[in-house]
């Protein structure tokens, strides 16, 4: 059986006054793939966002490889969220948006490029390097987000509830 590579224990978060995670348990094992399902507002993003970094909970601990994160910024985390929210850099390319990351760890252009050219593969966007991220369809601007991310090979890769409902094309390509 695989080790947990996430690990959310006694996890509690409120917002005014009203609970939205009251001592949450969960774990996810290397090369597991779970999907959070439920009402709206009873804490999926939430619990996204704890797990990215994006929010402190009131009380429980974020383990990732059995070392607890809780505290740790989003930036320093071995995982990547992609969110309803693209945040798509509209002044870059496609490519540039996808290297970002590897331009900040300071990785070399002929390693960005090669990342570039297999994500864009990945997500069926071959060609678009040079487009902006404004002329493209809702669900492109939502590949090239997953593309970014799977650049930075996260360990993890966690999507909002959104983006889980509209990924079903990519879905086989990204899991093989």
């Amino acid at each position: 059986m695989s080790t947990k590579l996430l690990d959310l224990v006694n996890i509690t978060k409120s917002y005014d006054g009203v609970t939205i995670l009251d001592d949450l348990n969960l774990y996810i094992r290397e090369n597991e793939f779970l999907t959070l399902l439920g009402p709206s507002g009873c804490g999926k993003t939430t619990t996204l966002r704890i797990l990215g970094g994006f929010e402190t909970p009131d009380a429980g601990k974020v383990l990732f490889n059995g070392q607890d994160i809780t505290q740790l910024p989003p930036n320093k985390r071995q995982l990547n969220t992609v969110f309803q929210k693209y945040a798509l850099f509209t002044h870059m390319t496609i490519a540039e948006n996808i290297a970002f990351g590897l331009k900040i760890k300071g990785k070399s252009k002929a390693y960005i490029d090669d990342k570039i050219k297999y994500a864009l593969k990945l997500v069926n966007l071959e060609g678009y390097e040079n487009r902006s991220p404004a002329l493209l369809s809702g669900g492109q601007q939502q590949r090239i987000a997953i593309a970014r991310a799977i650049v930075n090979e996260p360990k993890p890769l966690s999507m909002s509830p959104m983006i889980r409902k509209r990924r079903l094309l990519c879905r086989t390509r990204l899991l093989s």
